[in-house]
């Protein structure tokens, strides 16, 4: 007995956590993990544009660096077209799939 009454060894063994108050913590960190896409500024947006331009006129692959929450993407391949009212990139891949990529999700091309 005289154990429990060392320390704080009295209040460790009677603590208690209303489970909203667990739900809450248990968010919470999991929400420190969560990253946050970066705001770009106008020339960055212009360098993209360009970079993507480039790969429809001349049909060359791009690398895109597509944001994610977990982790960033990269996507190469080459652009064909842009639908300016959905906001989104036609891309294809080597293997001649195509996919409709979202311009807001880029970050960065490179050639």
């Amino acid at each position: 007995m005289r154990k429990k009454l060392e320390g704080n060894g009295l209040w460790e063994s009677s603590r208690m956590i209303m489970p909203e108050l667990g739900q809450r913590i248990i968010a919470d960190h999991q929400n420190q993990d969560i990253r946050y896409k970066p705001e770009l500024d106008p020339q960055a947006w212009d360098e993209i544009h360009q970079v993507v331009a480039k790969s429809i006129e001349d049909h060359s692959a791009i690398t895109l660096t597509m944001f994610d929450p977990a982790e960033n993407i990269v996507i190469e391949g080459i652009a064909t077209k842009i639908d300016k009212d959905l906001n989104q990139i036609k891309m294809r891949w080597p293997n001649d799939d195509y996919d409709w990529i979202k311009i807001d999700n880029i970050i960065s091309a490179n050639v």
